[in-house]
């Protein structure tokens, strides 16, 4: 099995802008089928690479390249299959957050983007007064099964914690944005918290 490649300080990558926020460690499954994005997947396995996953910030994600937002998450291929010609089914998982730099589109209409990764946000433990979320998360990892949330499961963790929150409730868009930009693990938990509360 080849070496997985990891990005250098500063690196070329495809961009796949989507509508939805993908964090570090989560799960995001794709569809894939437009020539473009075909050729990635291609490319990402062949070369068991990473692709970049941006929140659209203007367009959409058929047709004409849209707008990324400046900040997203590595994904990597875990799972695919090829159930017919011309289409991939892909379960992806996040890895690093990275800073996009500038973009570029290639004749084909697939972005490319000068990245560099973000440094990981300092540790935090979970403390009581979160214990409400750390409650809600166990509740979502029973019904969702191992599947989805793999072992470890470091309830104590507090970025591991509220990016599995941000990424499992049904929050604004932005919000979420919000959430994977923030480098404040116990300020994350603090805004779900809120939102738990509120909702």
């Amino acid at each position: 099995m080849p070496e997985r490649s990891r990005p250098a300080e500063r690196s070329e990558i495809p961009i796949f802008p989507l509508q939805t926020v993908l964090f570090p460690g989560g799960v995001l499954p794709l569809r894939i089928f437009e020539q473009r994005y075909l050729e990635m997947t291609k490319a990402c396995l062949r070369d068991n690479s990473a692709f970049g996953v941006c929140l659209i910030s203007e367009g959409s994600e058929v047709g004409e390249p849209a707008l990324p937002v400046d900040v997203g998450c590595l994904a990597r291929i875990s799972e695919w299959e090829m159930p017919q010609l011309g289409i991939f089914n892909l379960v992806t998982r996040g890895e690093e957050r990275f800073r996009l730099l500038s973009t570029q589109t290639r004749p084909d209409g697939l972005l490319t983007g000068e990245i560099i990764p973000l440094e990981p946000e300092p540790h935090a433990g979970v403390g009581p007064q979160h214990a409400t979320c750390v409650e809600v998360l166990e509740q979502l990892v029973d019904k969702l099964g191992e599947s989805y949330f793999p072992q470890p499961h470091p309830f104590d963790d507090a970025t591991w914690v509220g990016y599995r929150l941000a990424e499992l409730l049904p929050l604004d868009l932005l919000e979420k944005q919000r959430m994977l930009v923030s480098n404040d693990a116990l300020a994350r938990l603090d805004r779900v918290l809120q939102l738990l509360r509120r909702g």
